[in-house]
């Protein structure tokens, strides 16, 4: 049995695991679900992973503050890159500046760790 967050090479990725990997890699619960936030506003949502029961969607909200789908897969097509841990299959390499907001995020949650800020 795998432990939460890890996902065997060549394997794929459930519910949980994509969970996992997401806050440990910058990623936080905001509305019930792993989140990304502005820069500029740590506390609002704009990357979301929308987690179904059979399907996963990567969700980008709108200026208009509407959220739309950019990219989806059903859990059974998600596998972890095998260098990076990255879910391969969520369209993540493509979308321009989500790794740069992605490092973002997880800079400064480790630096409020570090201050002993929430």
């Amino acid at each position: 049995m795998r432990s939460a967050g890890y996902c065997e090479p060549g394997s794929t990725m459930d519910k949980n695991e994509l969970t996992a990997w997401a806050l440990a890699n910058g990623w936080q619960m905001l509305g019930g679900c792993p989140s990304l936030t502005k820069p500029s506003s740590p506390k609002e949502a704009i990357v979301r992973l929308s987690l179904k029961a059979t399907v996963v969607n990567v969700e980008v909200k709108k200026p208009a503050g509407k959220w739309e789908k950019v990219s989806g897969q059903v859990y059974a097509k998600i596998q972890p890159d095998p260098d990076t841990g990255l879910p391969l299959g969520l369209s993540f390499e493509t979308i321009p500046g989500f790794t740069m907001l992605m490092r973002d995020n997880k800079d400064r949650m480790t630096f409020a760790k570090m201050s002993g800020k929430p």
